[in-house]
């Protein structure tokens, strides 16, 4: 059970990568968005299928790590991406936008995002990263909608 957990949170060992496994994580969620991105149902899907597992394993992987929302947990990013993009407008620039957004966000983790990661187990790992995404939608629908034409 422990390698399952391992292998889960940590994205089938990205988070394992020596540097930047956050980042990598986020470029392997650009990368499931565009071989997903065209099929409503299964983006939805698969998007909660990834938080869910995130919930029920990034507290164990903690446990595991011996080491609060250790590096090697990625699932985090993974979903984080997948939000940060949800229904926007398949364009090569929004998701190098949106990517670096994501990024800069789940870094600094404005508020209530730092409050929020002090939350005990899989929740406080997994809703910092869904709150940056969700700023990142949010900021996204708004450039696309009200300052690109």
């Amino acid at each position: 059970m422990r390698t399952i957990i391992k292998l889960i949170s940590s994205c089938f060992f990205l988070g394992y990568f020596p540097f930047m496994s956050g980042t990598i994580a986020s470029l392997a969620g650009v990368g499931l968005y565009l071989l997903i991105k065209d099929n409503h149902a299964i983006y939805v899907v698969l998007t909660l299928i990834i938080i869910i597992l995130g919930f029920l394993t990034c507290g164990k992987a903690e446990d595991i790590f011996g080491k609060k929302d250790s590096r090697k947990i990625v699932i985090d990013e993974l979903a984080g991406m997948l939000i940060a993009l949800y229904l926007l407008p398949f364009r090569l620039s929004y998701l190098i936008v949106a990517f670096i957004i994501f990024r800069i966000l789940d870094i600094l983790k404005p508020y209530p995002l730092r409050r929020i990661e002090n939350l005990k187990g899989g929740c406080g790992v997994m809703l910092d990263d869904i709150g940056a995404a969700v700023y990142t939608n949010i900021i996204m629908q708004i450039i696309v909608r009200y300052f690109i034409k």
